[in-house]
């Protein structure tokens, strides 16, 4: 996906005409979230394939390995997708992985809080068709429709709240020290000795959870702050490497191509185009 941020609806025609054999196990590069109005989704995601009825919502992260199978209920389906990058709402992305961790998707007991979602859904999609789109007004949108999520989540499963794996509080532990710190220069030695444990069984439960080591993932969120940098500032490539611990430019420079593929100037060129059309 190249756009920033992209909503729409699956209906009743395309759940018919979906391409089951051709939807394989996959990773995204992109965050998902799919909210189900009517019908059901069939979700593989952490090893185990499940099927959940609407209402119900599913998050996926990006590259997290899974595969979803739209289905009809009594010839209905309904979908809202939702699909935005990372440094979309970069404050938020990393509390997302978090909290949707082992509850990527779940169903909705109580059908007020989920009436409001569909409301802020329709009103992301009418900002999205205006001549200009005002992308701030979208990600205040997201970020409370994100909020009713985790609310609603609470409620229905309070023993994650008070019965939380080590593992898990480790590594929220972990997120939350990295938010602090991202910006400064430091390795997976700091972080582990900020937790009292070892680099090793840090990289362990980072790798459990997300996939990815500690320096990967202090890399990933240096990543998205300097793609939300020069996304929604004047500063230069070597001010925005300097703000996130790269004393040298060129060096920032060839990590960014690294993991986005463009360079900073080349990803700030693209993404000024794309707003602008």
């Amino acid at each position: 996906m190249d756009e920033l941020f992209k909503i729409y609806t699956i209906g009743a025609e395309e759940v018919k005409n979906f391409n089951y054999s051709k939807n394989e196990i996959h990773q995204h590069n992109f965050e998902e979230l799919i909210i189900g109005l009517a019908g059901q989704l069939e979700h593989f995601i952490d090893f185990k394939s499940r099927v959940f009825n609407a209402p119900f919502i599913s998050f996926v992260t990006q590259g997290k390995t899974h595969r979803v199978k739209p289905m009809m209920t009594d010839g209905e389906a309904r979908f809202w997708v939702i699909r935005f990058k990372s440094e979309f709402i970069p404050e938020t992305t990393f509390q997302l992985y978090t909290q949707f961790h082992e509850t990527a998707t779940f169903e909705f007991k109580e059908y007020n809080c989920f009436h409001r979602l569909i409301r802020l859904c329709e009103m992301m999609e009418n900002e999205m068709q205006q001549t200009v789109i005002d992308y701030g007004v979208i990600k205040q949108l997201l970020s409370t429709i994100f909020t009713m999520i985790e609310s609603e989540r609470k409620k229905q499963f309070p023993e994650t709240n008070l019965q939380l794996k080590n593992q898990s509080t480790t590594f929220k532990n972990f997120l939350s020290i990295l938010e602090e710190n991202f910006r400064r220069p430091e390795g997976i030695n700091y972080y582990a000795e900020k937790l009292f444990m070892s680099a090793r069984n840090l990289n362990l439960i980072c790798q459990s959870i997300l996939q990815q080591s500690v320096s990967e993932i202090i890399e990933t969120r240096k990543l998205i702050e300097a793609k939300n940098l020069l996304l929604t500032t004047t500063k230069t490539i070597s001010e925005i490497g300097f703000d996130l611990g790269y004393s040298d430019k060129a060096y920032f420079t060839n990590v960014f191509k690294k993991k986005a593929g463009l360079t900073p100037s080349e990803f700030r060129n693209e993404m000024q185009q794309l707003i602008s059309e």
